[in-house]
């Protein structure tokens, strides 16, 4: 702090308000092999092309094999429910399903409408391929960007997260996030998943009027 401004100055405090959360969570190893089996047996035969990407159907949460899997994944999502003070616990998975991206692949920026977190457990990462990007969600704050001498978790509009087989990530469904192109020589294996409240008109998103 400047020798000027300590001379008026006799307290201060910074108050980091609305914050995003994303959740990490390593999850038990032995989890990631059936997973890969699993996808092994549903994709189609032969090598992908570099630079494109597969997914399999949006149902693998109801499959048997993923049972124990699926059940870890709610108990995250209960965590962060109870982290997050929220007084409703009923949910459900709305979707879950992997995906494949050869050498070359991206994902583009995107969200995840009409859910209130997304997931994605990591099954295989390689160097040039393990990291997921997270984007400002605040499309304002774009609209003045001046110089910084050092990009902080305060003044960056990109966060750059790293991740490895085993790890789940928790986020809200409205985060932006991408992920770069795979600049290894191998695939790149996940499982992403999205939750929502079950009967959300008439449970969750009940009037507040008396609580005002």
């Amino acid at each position: 702090m400047p020798a000027s401004t300590r001379k008026w100055l006799e307290a201060s405090e910074i108050h980091p308000i609305f914050p995003t959360f994303v959740w990490k969570l390593q999850l038990r190893r032995d989890l990631v092999q059936p997973v890969l089996d699993l996808i092994a047996r549903l994709r189609p035969p032969g090598e992908l092309a570099r630079g494109s990407a597969w997914q399999s159907a949006h149902d693998l949460h109801q499959l048997a094999e993923l049972r124990e899997l699926v059940a870890s994944f709610h108990d995250a999502v209960r965590s962060v429910l109870r982290f997050l003070r929220v007084g409703h616990d009923d949910f459900a998975i709305t979707g879950c399903w992997a995906n494949l991206y050869a050498p070359g692949a991206v994902h583009r920026m995107h969200t995840h409408p009409n859910n209130f977190l997304s997931g994605v457990y990591y099954l295989r990462t390689a160097d040039g391929a393990d990291t997921i990007n997270f984007h400002d969600p605040r499309a304002q704050a774009a609209v003045i960007r001046p110089p910084v001498t050092a990009l902080t978790g305060e003044n960056t509009d990109q966060v750059v997260m790293p991740v490895e087989p085993g790890v789940l990530l928790l986020f809200p469904a409205y985060l932006p996030h991408s992920v770069d192109e795979n600049r290894s020589t191998t695939l790149r294996a996940s499982l992403s998943f999205n939750v929502m409240f079950r009967g959300f008109a008439e449970t969750v998103a009940k009037p507040m009027w008396g609580e005002e």
